[in-house]
């Protein structure tokens, strides 16, 4: 008899990555204060990110490039109205009443009119989209996020944040699917789905000199922006912090380090300063004066 892949075994798997990814920090690297475990974060982010760029990276890109916009539309309008229990719980667990009506009506209508969620007319009809979570929740009773936390598997979080997936896993409409096959089987449409969410960001990504520091930064800066709601306004640059500070070239938010001499070149002297008008530019002396006469 087949058996489904459980969560438990990939809570198991994401472990025993994460007790296998270590790095050693260079002996003068300061660690910025909210990553005290920057070495085994940047170990788990090493073996995510290669797992993404073997297996999932290529896979996603295929699916953005053969599958038709609206269905690929029609996918993300699904996984959103799926997590829409999600958004109208933690709005009321915030206080938040009129949002939560907001998005218990966006998930009522796009069920049934928007057959399923595939369409969203709720939008058409003026109900916007928010977003929430039981991680926000906590921050927004005064919950401390902790230290940063690469999750195996799962990507960038913090403590607050991590602890705040477990209720939101429970409330997620697929977890009460009574078929597993069905509800393991959108497991893999949800991560192609929300992987071609971030597909636009991965230029940048790939320019970064620290592209761990990019990605934490923006992780804690969107978070704190969300939490604040929209009080603490995140920075539009993504600096690399182990680069130079100056922008690197057309314009890009991402610094980098300083160009190195080729082998055999040397630097171009610099110009001399022209003279100053103040100061006639310096003469050979004059001759000397001739003896008087006799």
């Amino acid at each position: 008899m087949c058996k489904t892949v459980s969560p438990r075994s990939v809570v198991a798997i994401a472990a025993a990555l994460g007790l296998s990814a270590c790095v050693t920090l260079p002996p003068n690297h300061v660690r910025p204060p909210q990553d005290p475990w920057e070495s085994w974060n940047r170990g788990v982010y090493r073996v995510n990110d290669k797992l993404d760029r073997a297996v999932l990276l290529p896979v996603t890109k295929g699916y953005v490039h053969h599958v038709p916009s609206p269905i690929r539309t029609g996918v993300s309008n699904f996984f959103s109205n799926v997590a829409m229990p999600i958004v109208t719980v933690n709005d009321a667990l915030q206080g938040k009443i009129k949002a939560a009506g907001t998005d218990l009506g966006r998930f009522l209508m796009n069920s049934v009119v928007g057959i399923g969620g595939l369409f969203d007319p709720a939008s058409s009809a003026g109900l916007a989209r928010n977003y929430n979570d039981f991680g926000l929740t906590l921050g927004h009773w005064g919950a401390h996020p902790g230290p940063f936390f690469e999750l195996p598997l799962f990507g960038p979080s913090d403590v607050r944040d991590g602890l705040g997936k477990v209720p939101d896993y429970f409330l997620r409409a697929t977890y009460w699917i009574p078929n597993d096959w069905v509800s393991y089987g959108l497991w893999l449409p949800a991560v192609l789905d929300a992987r071609a969410s971030l597909l636009p960001l991965q230029p940048t990504i790939d320019q970064a000199y620290d592209p761990y520091a990019v990605v934490r930064d923006a992780y804690l800066a969107r978070r704190a922006y969300l939490v604040s709601d929209g009080k603490v306004s995140p920075s539009d640059e993504l600096i690399d912090p182990d680069a130079d500070q100056s922008p690197a070239a057309a314009g890009s938010s991402i610094g980098t380090p300083p160009p190195k001499p080729s082998k055999g070149s040397e630097p171009a002297p610099a110009p001399s300063a022209p003279p100053s008008p103040a100061q006639p530019p310096e003469s050979a002396p004059p001759p000397p004066p001739a003896p008087p006469p006799q």
